[in-house]
């Protein structure tokens, strides 16, 4: 009959590795580094929302986005500003949907998408409304013509808002993906 087994605390001893024992054959251990600098820190990443107006693209903080949808039917309120397209019932939420192209001067008249003039076929296959958090004014909604992805831009690869850009605008930046330059929107001052 065989004999006792061997303690837990047996099984671990040999396990590890002692200071004392001879170093294994073929592994070297780092030497632990004295008055190295410590390694850099990488650069903060931010993440956009990629969509497209008039074929551009651009990109708005994710933190910024609340969600992505089809675009709904729109009821139109009278007499307000050409850039409001009208307003959305969300889940229950009445939310208004602004114009973005007009807000940035890419187009002169706004898209006709409620009302009895609306041309609802008009707007580009992939169009969807942003919904955006827009903190104690509430949230609104914003009319693209197609979303398309979330990109990241580490601080080295963002380039400042191009000279000439006043603080009233609302670009506040460029960032490259791949060979496509995305226009970097705030968009509270896009709204404001």
């Amino acid at each position: 009959m065989a004999g006792p087994a061997p303690a837990f605390a047996d099984l671990l001893q040999e396990f590890f590795y002692r200071p004392d024992e001879p170093p294994l054959a073929g592994v070297e251990l780092p030497e632990s580094p004295v008055g190295e600098a410590p390694p850099a820190v990488p650069d903060p990443i931010h993440e956009y929302l990629a969509f497209f107006l008039d074929q551009e693209c651009y990109g708005v903080p994710i933190r910024d986005v609340r969600e992505i949808v089809r675009v709904p039917l729109f009821t139109e309120v009278p007499r307000s500003g050409p850039d409001l397209l009208g307003v959305i019932n969300l889940r229950g939420e009445v939310l208004p949907v602004y114009d973005l192209k007009l807000r940035l001067r890419l187009q002169a008249t706004p898209a006709k998408v409620a009302g009895p003039e609306a041309v609802p076929e008009s707007l580009p296959r992939g169009a969807r409304v942003l919904v955006l958090r827009g903190g104690d004014q509430g949230d609104v909604g914003v009319l693209v013509d197609g979303v398309s992805e979330v990109v990241r831009f580490p601080d080295r690869e963002l380039e400042p808002a191009p000279a000439g850009t006043t603080e009233r605008d609302c670009i506040v930046g460029l960032g490259r993906r791949d060979d496509q330059l995305c226009i970097l929107l705030d968009m509270e001052r896009a709204l404001t």
